[in-house]
Parts: C-alpha cells; sequence; structure tokens
C-alpha cells in the first residue's frame, strides 16, 4: 500500500519485520530489546555471513581456529585496544586489551559492544540512489559514473570550489593523509571535518600560545598530577576509560580534582570542589581565579620570566576581573574561586584539562587561551603531571587533524602559501604548475584588484558550508555557490542550524552521503533525487594507524573482510581519482592492488612530508612493533623497559622526530626541557620570530638538557648548521637532498661545509659560495625532505623548531588578550554594553554576524540558557551508536534537563513531552528530565539523536533495514547561529530557548 504525504511523494507503507513487532507488541521498547538483545546480536552474526547457517558440530568446533586480532576501539580518542576473535572470517567475540597502558583491560558501553559496529544488521549494505522519492539499489560502478559526471558537468560550470568534499574524523590517518591529497587533486580547499565543530578553537589557542595545537601529556602522565582541574569536559561519559586515569591521581596523590561545569555531571560527583557558572563566562571565571594567584603571588615568576611572553598584559587585564565583578557575570562566589586557586597553587604540578564546553562559543579561541595562561602563571608546563590534558572526541579526531583535513591547511599543519603547496608538491612528486592549474582563479578579486588565487585561500568550514549553499554568490570569496555536497563519514546533526541545513541540502544540484551507516542526511531533507548512499566499510574491516589524544600513534590490524558490498574509504577514493583521470599521478609512488592502495605506501608517504610535527619516525614497522609489545611499555611513563621498543614511548608520540632510521623514540610530554631532545624533550616553539615591540621572544637562560646552545634559539635552517659550524656534520645525501629542495643546481662551492668560516660573513665568500649560501641557507627543517636538518640539530642537543618563550598575548587575534564577550544569545542582555561581541565581519569566504544579531534582546520570549553535550552511550550524531541494539536498551529517548523550579512554573512533570524552541524558529519535541543536574534558568540536552524532524518521526524515510533501533529529535534543529572569531567553531554551549509542556 502507498500512502499520501504532504509533500506529494508516494511513499511506502511503514516496514514490517523487527521494527513492526516492536511497535505492534504489548511490552514496552525497553522490555523487548532485554528480551531479545541476543536474537538481534545473533541475527547480526548471520546477515553479516552473506550465506546460509549450518548445524554446529562439537568437531568443527574443536578444530576451527580462533584468531586474535588486535584493533582500536572507533568511538573516543582514549584508543582502548580492542581484541577481536575471528572465526573463518567471522567476528565472533572480543575482549578489552589487557596489555594495552591506554585502558588496561577496561572498557566503557560503547568499546564493549563495538564488535556490532561492523557486524550490525543496520548498516548501508549496498550502492543507492533516490528516484521518484523512494531509494533504488545501483551498483558501485553505476554509483560512480553517474556521480562522477555530475561533479565534473559542476566543475566545468561553476569551478572545482563548488563541489565540497567533508571528510571524517573516522578515517585511519592514511586515508585521511589520501583524502586531503584527493582534495587538491581536484583542485579545492573546500574540505574539512569534525574537528572545526569540537576542538578547532583548542588547536588555534594552544598553538598560538606555544608552538602545537594538541594535547601536551597523557591520559598515564596524570597520574602524576597533584591537582586536576576540569572545565567544560565531562570525562566520565564522553571518555569513561580516562576517568580510570584520573581518580588513580585522586587515590595515590591525594590530588584534588575541581570541577567547573554548568551542569552537575557525572565527572562533578567525583570531584573535590565543584564549581557551577553560567554558560558561556569561561573566560571571566579563570580570570576570576588568576586574580586571586596574582595578588597573593603564587604565580611562578621565575618561569614566566624565563619562558613566557607577555604575561604584564594578562595582568592587567586580570586586575578588572574582581572577585564582585566575576560573581556579577558568572555567578560563581569569589570566595569559592579564592579556594580554587589556593589549592591550584598549593598542590603543584597540576593538570588542566578540557573539551567542547569550552570550545563551542563565539569566542572559544579566547577560553582556551585563558585555560593555557592559568598553566602559565603557575609553571605548570612543561612537567610531568602538568600541561593542558585536551580530551578528543573521536577515534582519530586528532589523527585527521594532523593530516591536514581541513580547509586552512595541508598534512601537518603546513599553510596553504606558495612555500607550503611547493613542499607537498615535492613530496608527492608532482609538476606544481600542474597542481595550480586545478584550482580557479578569480581575476581581479583579491586585494588591490590582484588576482585572488583560491589554491592559497581558506576553504569554506563545514560549519559553514549551508552559506556557501544559501548566500548569494557575490557575498562569498569564491568562484560561485555550493553545488554538490558529499558528506564522507560525518553526521549533520552534529552541527547547529538544522532547519537551514535542510533547506541547503534540498537547494543542492547533487548530495553524496559516503558511510557505514546512512546517517541523518539520507533523512532529514525532502529531496526526491539527486541523493546517493555510498557503503564504507568500518574501520574493522581495513587497516593502518591511528592517533589517540595523547598524540600516540596505534595500528589497526584488519579484523574482517568488508561486509556486504561495502568498500574501504581509500578504495573509494581511488575509484573517483579514476573517474576524475588522475589516478596515475596521485597514486604514483603508492602501489594499488586492484583498485586498493596499499596502507603501508601511504603512511610512507605522509613519513616523508611531515616534518613539522615528527609525523615522519612512525614507520608501519615501528607502530606494529609497539602493539605486538604493549606489555613492555610502563603504565605511567609510556616507555618501554626493556623487549623489541625498549626505550620507545608507547606509539611514538609525535613529534617523532627524523626519519624511522634515526629511532627517535617520540615525545610523551611537550615543552619539557628536563629530558634531552633526544629522549623527547624541548622548549615552546619558535614559530612567532624572535622580537616583538622590542621585547626578546625567545627563552632566557634555559634550554633542555644537553643542549649545546644554552639559551633561547630561532627555529633551524641550513644557514643556521653553517653559521654554527655543524653543516659538516651532514651527510653527502643529506645535503644533496637540501639543495634538491632549494632548487641548486649550480656547483657546490668547495668551501661550504668546512666549518671554518661564516657564511654570513660575505667578504671571505666567493660569487658562487654567496649564490649558494643565499639558495640554499633558506632550506629549513620543515621543508628538507632528508631529515638531515633535524638529525644534525638534535645530535646537538637541540631541538629543531628552536627554544622560545610561549605567547601569552597573540597579537594576530581579534582578542590578542582573551576577553569575556557575552553570547549572542544572552540572558544577560544588562551585561552586553560592557561585554559586547564582535562587530560582524567576512572571513573564510564567508559573511559572519556578531553584533546584528546581539543588537536584540532575545531573553524576554526565550529566557532559559540552552546547553549540550554528551551521554556515555552514544557518540556523535548517534547513528551507529543507536543502531546497536546493546547501547540502543541503555537509553531510548531524547530528552531535556530541566531544572525543578522551571519545570513547576511551566508545569512540566518528570517524564511528559515538551516543546523546545529556540529563538530562530527551530523546535523539536523532546521527554523533560526533571532535575538538580542543571541551575534554574539552565537547561541541557544531549546532541546523539535524529530521525525526529520538529515532532514528525521518519523512520519511513530510511532505505529499507537501515533506520537505527532508537530515533529522536536533535538538539540542534533548536540551536542558533554563532560562530568562533577566529575558527569559525559553531557555538552550541551557551544558547537561549523557550520550554512549553505539550
Amino acid at each position: 500500500m502507498l500512502r499520501k504525504k504532504t509533500n506529494g511523494v508516494a511513499r511506502r507503507a511503514q516496514r514490517t519485520g523487527l521494527l513492526a513487532e516492536v511497535a505492534g507488541s504489548t511490552v514496552d521498547r525497553r522490555a523487548f530489546l532485554r528480551g531479545s538483545g541476543l536474537a538481534i546480536g545473533g541475527l547480526a552474526a548471520i546477515a553479516a555471513t552473506a550465506g546460509s547457517v549450518t548445524q554446529a558440530n562439537a568437531q568443527a568446533a574443536v578444530t576451527s581456529a580462533v584468531k586474535n586480532v588486535k584493533s582500536v576501539c572507533t568511538h573516543c580518542s582514549v584508543g582502548c585496544t580492542v581484541v577481536a576473535e575471528v572465526s573463518d572470517g567471522v567476528w565472533i567475540g572480543q575482549e578489552p586489551g589487557w596489555d594495552s597502558p591506554f585502558n588496561l583491560g577496561a572498557h566503557c558501553a560503547k568499546g564493549a559492544a563495538v564488535r556490532e559496529h561492523a557486524h550490525g544488521e543496520r548498516r548501508l549494505k549496498y550502492p543507492m540512489k533516490k528516484e521518484g522519492g523512494e531509494w533504488v539499489k545501483i551498483s558501485w560502478e553505476q554509483a560512480i559514473n553517474e556521480i562522477g559526471d555530475q561533479m565534473m558537468a559542476i566543475r566545468d560550470e561553476s569551478g572545482p570550489d563548488s563541489v565540497y568534499w567533508l571528510g571524517s574524523a573516522k578515517h585511519n590517518n592514511e586515508q585521511a593523509y589520501l583524502f586531503r591529497k584527493f582534495a587538491a587533486y581536484w583542485g579545492t580547499n573546500n574540505v574539512d571535518h569534525q574537528a572545526r565543530i569540537c576542538h578547532s578553537t583548542t588547536v588555534a589557542g594552544v598553538a598560538n600560545t606555544w608552538g602545537y595545537g594538541a594535547m601536551t601529556n597523557s591520559y598515564n602522565d596524570i597520574h602524576n598530577s597533584k591537582a586536576i582541574f576540569l572545565i567544560g569536559g565531562n570525562p566520565a561519559e564522553a571518555h569513561p576509560v580516562s576517568l580510570l586515569h584520573i581518580l588513580k591521581a585522586k587515590e595515590q596523590n591525594n590530588a584534588p580534582v575541581i570541577v567547573c561545569d554548568p551542569r552537575f555531571t557525572r565527572t562533578a560527583a567525583h570531584a573535590d570542589e565543584y564549581v557551577r557558572f553560567r554558560p558561556g563566562t569561561d573566560v571571566a571565571l579563570v580570570w576570576g581565579i588568576l586574580w586571586h594567584i596574582f595578588e597573593n603571588g603564587w604565580e611562578d615568576k621565575e618561569f614566566i620570566r624565563t619562558r613566557v611572553w607577555g604575561m604584564d598584559q594578562i595582568k592587567e587585564e586580570v586586575a578588572r576581573w574582581t572577585p564582585e565583578e566575576v560573581e556579577r557575570v558568572t555567578g560563581t562566589p569569589g570566595s569559592q574561586l579564592e579556594r580554587v586557586a589556593r589549592t591550584l597553587a598549593n598542590n603543584r604540578p597540576g593538570t588542566v584539562i578540557w573539551c567542547m564546553g569550552g570550545t563551542q562559543h563565539t569566542n572559544g579561541n579566547n577560553n582556551t587561551r585563558a585555560y593555557c595562561v592559568l598553566q602559565l602563571a603557575l609553571g605548570n608546563m612543561g612537567t610531568a603531571g602538568g600541561g593542558t590534558n585536551i580530551f578528543r572526541g573521536h577515534d582519530n579526531v586528532q589523527g585527521a587533524t594532523d593530516l591536514g583535513v581541513l580547509a586552512d591547511t595541508l598534512p601537518g599543519y603546513y599553510g596553504l602559501s606558495d612555500g607550503s603547496w611547493a613542499h607537498w608538491a615535492r613530496v608527492w612528486e608532482e609538476d606544481l604548475d600542474w597542481l595550480k592549474g586545478r584550482f580557479s582563479v578569480m581575476a581581479g578579486a583579491g586585494p588591490d584588484g590582484a588576482d585572488r588565487l583560491m589554491m592559497n585561500e581558506t576553504g569554506i568550514p563545514v560549519s559553514r558550508w549551508i552559506d556557501g549553499v544559501l548566500e548569494d554568490a557575490e557575498n562569498l570569496d569564491q568562484p560561485d555557490n555550493t553545488r554538490a555536497m558529499v558528506l564522507w563519514g560525518h553526521a549533520p546533526n552534529s552541527q547547529t542550524r538544522l532547519p537551514e541545513m535542510k533547506t541547503a541540502m534540498e537547494k543542492l544540484d547533487l548530495m553524496v552521503v559516503i558511510d557505514p551507516y546512512p546517517t541523518v542526511s539520507a533523512i532529514m531533507q525532502d529531496r526526491t533525487d539527486g541523493v546517493y548512499l555510498l557503503p564504507a566499510a568500518t574501520q574493522f574491516e581495513t587497516y593502518g594507524s591511528v592517533t589517540a589524544s595523547n598524540r600516540s600513534l596505534q595500528w589497526r590490524e584488519k579484523v574482517v573482510e568488508p561486509l556486504f558490498e561495502s568498500k574501504t574509504d581509500h578504495e573509494i577514493i581511488k575509484l573517483f581519482a579514476d573517474k576524475f583521470g588522475f589516478t596515475d599521478k596521485m597514486f604514483r609512488n603508492i602501489e594499488i592492488n586492484g583498485d586498493e592502495p596499499l596502507i603501508e605506501d601511504i603512511t610512507r608517504e605522509f613519513n616523508r612530508g611531515m616534518w613539522t610535527i615528527g609525523y615522519t619516525g612512525q614507520s608501519p614497522e615501528r607502530m606494529r612493533m609497539h602493539m605486538e609489545n604493549q606489555h613492555t611499555f610502563d603504565r605511567t611513563t609510556l616507555r618501554a623497559n626493556g623487549g623489541p621498543a625498549d626505550g620507545d614511548y608507547y606509539g611514538l608520540p609525535w613529534p617523532s622526530w627524523g626519519t624511522p632510521e634515526m629511532n627517535h623514540p617520540g615525545s610523551p610530554n611537550l615543552y619539557d626541557i628536563s629530558v634531552p631532545v633526544k629522549d623527547g624533550g624541548m622548549g615552546f616553539r619558535a614559530r612567532f620570530g624572535v622580537e616583538r615591540d622590542g621585547d626578546n621572544l625567545l627563552a632566557e637562560g634555559v634550554y633542555p638538557v644537553g643542549s649545546e646552545i644554552q639559551d633561547g634559539y630561532p627555529e633551524f635552517t641550513m644557514q643556521m648548521l653553517v653559521d654554527l659550524g655543524w653543516d659538516s656534520d651532514l651527510t653527502d645525501e643529506e645535503r644533496s637532498a637540501i639543495e634538491r629542495v632549494a632548487g641548486w643546481e649550480g656547483e657546490r662551492p668547495t668551501s661550504a661545509g668546512d666549518g671554518e668560516e661564516s657564511v654570513g660573513e660575505q667578504s671571505q665568500t666567493g660569487p658562487i659560495e654567496s649564490d649558494y649560501n643565499t639558495a640554499v641557507g633558506g632550506v629549513n627543517w620543515k621543508t628538507d625532505l632528508s631529515g638531515g636538518i633535524q638529525r644534525v640539530a638534535i645530535a646537538h642537543g637541540c631541538a629543531p623548531y628552536g627554544n622560545a618563550k610561549a605567547r601569552a598575548v597573540v597579537w594576530t587575534f581579534p582578542d590578542p588578550v582573551p576577553k569575556h564577550r557575552e553570547p549572542l544569545y544572552t540572558n544577560r542582555y544588562d551585561l552586553v554594553a560592557d561585554y559586547p561581541t564582535y562587530e560582524d565581519k567576512k572571513f573564510w569566504r564567508v559573511p559572519t554576524m556578531y553584533s546584528s544579531i546581539q543588537s536584540t534582546d532575545f531573553s524576554g520570549d526565550f529566557p532559559i540558557i540552552l546547553t549540550s553535550g554528551r551521554l556515555v552511550e552514544y557518540e556523535g550524531g548517534g547513528d551507529e551508536t543507536r543502531s546497536n541494539p546493546w547501547l540502543a536498551e541503555l537509553q531510548q529517548d531524547m530528552f531535556i534537563e530541566i531544572n525543578p523550579r522551571d519545570a513547576n512554573n511551566l508545569g512540566v512533570r518528570d517524564g511528559s513531552q515538551v516543546w523546545v524552541h529556540g529563538p530562530e524558529g527551530g523546535k523539536v519535541k523532546v521527554m523533560a528530565m526533571v532535575t538538580e543536574r542543571v541551575a534554574s534558568g539552565v537547561a541541557f540536552m544531549p546532541f546523539h539523536f535524529g530521525g525526529h524532524w520538529q515532532g514528525e518521526d521518519r523512520r519511513s524515510y530510511y532505505p529499507e533495514g537501515a533506520d537505527p533501533y532508537v530515533l529522536g529529535e536533535s538538539t540542534n534543529t533548536a540551536q542558533t547561529y554563532g560562530y568562533d572569531s577566529v575558527t569559525q567553531m559553531q557555538e552550541t554551549k551557551a544558547t537561549l530557548c523557550r520550554i512549553e509542556a505539550v
């Protein structure tokens, strides 16, 4: 039977089978799942065999070999080892990795149920497209040809930037690297992934403070902490195994745990001190703590003198944040913050931990820099038990970021400058002019009428792809609108402004979803054609490296072959490269077996190019050897004590300097000068110059142990080696490689490199030597493909990137000193005059609103602050975890947490249905949870749900058999506009809403 829909499209009746049994049963859903969970798991296993089921017998059970395969959990960033038990190609069981120094035999609910991610029966099983409003099965060949033909037509008409390639934090490192390389060969920087909307403000803030935008220490190093300060994070639910490391420090060191959060979370339940504050006031809160530290002289003055620049300007801003003003803005009593400050001062070293509660704000970069400044003031950086432990949310969001799946960088955080492109063209052995020709040029559209070279322009970030479609073309800094969208391993319901996203999806010429599960993308729009679903294999059906939050690389082995008609992500990339005609060029140094590029060759290729962050020492062989010998690594230091990996740190946490043959052990704690560089030590990175306003930006009188330069120094270049007389340490092969990078084609001067005279003394050099020094001397440690400059610097005890001061003031940012600014949608409009947002501006190719929104007071009609966060049962957009019967049983309802006072005033009872309205017109219908977890005036919703749309159940829109067990509204349907002033991070933690009883 066909039913009439309001959009005029005929659709099939509600499907029968498992879901119909659930709906028609007199038992509630929880009881049904509890009773039939074993059957569901059995069905999944049977489906995975894709063949007939035969009767088992005892003899078969005895003779059948069970193979144990090590992999890594595909959920959060802790990097828990999963040991899969495989029989005849079927994954039949699993155990946690008892030898893993990360999880030590522990799993959370998601990790314990991860087998179902691969064998789940709700997976997308074959390519499909929409025709006349119905999903139709097609072949891979047809899919690639039809999609490719449409993309090339769009490219011809509107340029390569009109196709947006949205990547994934679920790709392994090799696939992420290949994805970014593929986008470059297509000719666009319109490429991004989930990090934009989870930790881009962390990367920007942290990298611009001390050099690298990553977690500085590790989960294990928290064992050494004497105090633990958590703000904007809930590891008990978001990263449960990490809590074991936190609790170990709490127990063995008597380390006080301080949790700052607007919501009393499961993590806060473990706290010695819980600090509740108003959402969106992180900077004010941290400055309130620092006020007491500076007022009492508790800062580490010697650390600041020798290793920090700009703290005097910080003190001037902090002085304004008296206890009274902090309480006025944050709601937190000054007396409590004095106690927190005293606790941190008396218990050093302490660590600071944060997650998306601190990053997802219009001034998120200010928040992350304020957290960094707190640690610099206390002298807690570059030491065991200190640092900033920034917990990442997806299994490879760190690696995908490192590998450059971003709109503003190439792999290794190389920017989009000509020099960066030239570097990667050398790595790829590509003709740079050919590569340039792949990108659009906007004639006369640049500054002063110059051409705008799209190759050098940041792309549209994923947070703003909607505007790339909907904004008038003349308002975009690219040739035309976004017309085709590829959502590759990305859940759209994790983004804000979903009503506008629905409109954008429907306006696209072409929409392609590549994922093991169809995601909410498949059903949140009302398109009748122009949508393709391509089944990607899970990470258990391939192999390769993955980077945990602490920068350690781990090697997954393949558990099972790709199931159903799914294909690995790197094979799909190759098929598109075939269609677009650049396979031979893109894979010239990568072996292809059938249609599958060889993972190890991809690893070796990025090893040849990622000198900036030290992704060069982690060869496939070294990573495999670490996984095979996990038991030899210390559970706190992560260093191997004997065995084949003796002296290495587990997973070779980057930077692992030089070539794999150098055997650099990795760097467990960034910026630690108490150990030699060859053992993982280093100062702060010299990436901001050597002087600012007449002040020295290099470290003063401090340096890594064993350094022959006993002071600060800039980053290494060939010229610096020559000036120091160290260039004679280079081998002939290394020197030749450096000359090739410099493009030197002449004769090598005989005097160069003898170490007897400085090339800076031009009067002592002949014309050949002068030309040679000018050309070759500029080659630096980041572009030397031989690794020789790094090797020689380290041999003399120096970090290749220099030895500088951390930068407490970032003069290149809108707020050089971090400032509190009220959210665009604030419940305290009386504070806007004192703490206004930014002026509207255009950056990242799109116009961005700030003051034009904040100029209206919405708090009268929308009086409750709305924030969002995670649940322990689900992850990300939730498509795969809500399709897992073991997890679906645990949490079946989308809900909103409401304080009892607010609930009583609104006439809302616990468990009843409510409407939640956002000020931009979005609304969701959810269940009320009346709880003291949130303060009066604040409400919380998890962000893992989808499948309902403003009160409508859209289960029937999914392809047959691919609908998750649990559906619900997405909080982001009611979330609002708001983007960070540096990175375009979305604001999800501090908007407004109105709640009404149904």
